[in-house]
């Protein structure tokens, strides 16, 4: 069986350093895709992909990328559904897994909250600061999903 290969949206990408540790743990694949590079391990596993600065290159390649022996590390919804369509696990950065049953809602969501920000005439908070909590809840998961990709 292929090795499991881990695919990192990596522009805002908080959980990288979290992901190449586990990652060498199981022996996994690591590709770094971003539009600017980055400081990667110096491993042969580690993998840094950088692609243009056009609007959605890095999410297009990794949409081309995944497959069923993939696991998809973003924040970001639309490229977590065209993973999802080719068959790979998805993590957001602070542990939750989109999947089949819940990306139809989080698609909702997004747009929901996209309109109310349009409306807002740019008073508005944003995400919440990522925090420790998130950081363990995606290492949990993590191993989580490549145990059961194993």
């Amino acid at each position: 069986m292929s090795p499991v290969t881990i695919l990192i949206d990596a522009d805002a990408c908080p959980v990288k350093d979290e992901i190449y540790r586990v990652a060498l743990r199981f022996r996994a694949e690591v590709r770094v895709v971003s539009n600017a590079p980055f400081r990667i391990p110096d491993s042969p596993r580690v993998t840094r992909v950088v692609v243009s600065d056009s609007f959605d290159a890095a999410d297009d390649w990794i949409a081309e990328a995944a497959d069923a022996r993939s696991l998809v590390v973003t924040a970001d919804i639309l490229l977590a559904e065209r993973c999802l369509k080719a068959g790979a696990r998805v993590l957001k950065h602070n542990g939750e897994e989109f999947t089949a049953a819940s990306i139809g809602g989080a698609i909702a969501t997004r747009a929901i909250m996209a309109d109310l920000r349009a409306g807002m005439d740019g008073v508005g908070g944003g995400p919440a600061p990522f925090s420790k909590a998130d950081r363990s809840r995606f290492l949990q998961a993590l191993d989580r999903v490549l145990v059961g990709m194993g």
